[in-house]
């Protein structure tokens, strides 16, 4: 089988090729023989019912940054002329992000997208979570203060995180006796106009913060992100330590309880995270991880997620 690939990602000039999740996809479907192009959203034109973008032929090679692809030039294209687009671009999960959604709709499922366009939008990572509330830390969504401060005399040592950040950007712990609240909270009603998200702190982040992979609603791998002495976050690029893990059996329950709804939704690749037995959010708009996976000897998901794709083809 050969297929017609696009991929809809930030600038592939920018990535690191040797930790992209997007990257590996490539690699995997060049390596099936799949036909690849690549286009960045800002090229996305919608007249009436159809939907184009500026897309390049590509072919990528697993070698260092600016050597890891060489682009053809580029052609306008009518977005149905693909078989599979893979929905690739990093958060913010901003109304950018949620416009795309609604283009690539258009076109899905005469074209896959992966992930389903509609589901994507209709589920950003800390509000699909809020679904499964028997599995959260103690959590509160709002911008009311009083609520906020009524959490935190509750619980004393909280997160607050905006509600629509990534990659662990604007994330504050605020301990008990803390006399910053009423600064943040300034800066985030300045800088934001959603809801904010405030949780109980879970001391048991020290031991690590799990991502735990899901293919087709089925896990498939587990990676561990301990935090940097001094941090508390644990995201890789901020100096989280990644090693591969294991899942205990509250994190197979976790995944069994929230496995139906993603495969329903046709959320193929998705990233989910765990501290200390409690599931903290849903990735499903650009999961990442398969690269740390197989670099320190877990499987290679990039296989998993095309096996996926092809059999919906």
């Amino acid at each position: 089988m050969s297929l017609s690939v696009a991929v809809q990602m930030d600038p592939i000039d920018a990535i690191n090729p040797l930790g992209d999740s997007s990257f590996a996809l490539m690699l995997e479907a060049q390596a099936r023989g799949h036909t690849l192009s690549y286009y960045t959203p800002s090229t996305l034109a919608q007249r009436g019912n159809r939907v184009t973008a500026r897309v390049h032929g590509v072919k990528v090679d697993d070698r260092e940054k600016g050597l890891h692809f060489t682009l053809e030039d580029w052609q306008k294209t009518d977005l149905t002329a693909f078989d599979v687009i893979l929905l690739r671009q990093d958060p913010p999960f901003d109304m950018n992000y949620i416009t795309t959604t609604h283009m690539l709709e258009l076109v899905h499922p005469q074209t896959l997208v992966v992930n389903h366009p509609r589901e994507v939008r209709n589920a950003p990572e800390k509000i699909l979570v809020t679904s499964f509330p028997e599995l959260m830390p103690d959590t509160l969504i709002t911008r009311d203060e009083t609520e906020i401060r009524d959490f935190r005399a509750e619980f004393g040592d909280i997160i607050l995180k905006p509600l629509f950040g990534n990659g662990g950007a604007g994330v504050f712990r605020i301990r008990e006796g803390d006399e910053n609240l009423g600064a943040l909270l300034e800066m985030f009603n300045a800088s934001f106009r959603e809801p904010f998200m405030i949780q109980r702190y879970l001391p048991e982040v020290r031991k690590g913060d799990k991502r735990i992979i899901l293919v087709d609603g089925k896990p498939v791998a587990g990676l561990n992100r301990i935090p940097a002495e001094g941090e508390s976050r644990s995201n890789m690029h901020v100096g989280g330590r990644p090693e591969l893990s294991e899942l205990t059996p509250r994190e197979h329950e976790i995944c069994e309880i929230i496995g139906p709804e993603l495969k329903k939704r046709d959320l193929i690749f998705v990233g989910i995270d765990v501290i200390g037995g409690y599931l903290t959010e849903i990735n499903v708009t650009s999961p990442t991880g398969i690269r740390e996976v197989k670099r320190f000897g877990g499987p290679d998901i990039a296989v998993m997620v095309w096996d996926a794709i092809e059999s919906r083809r």
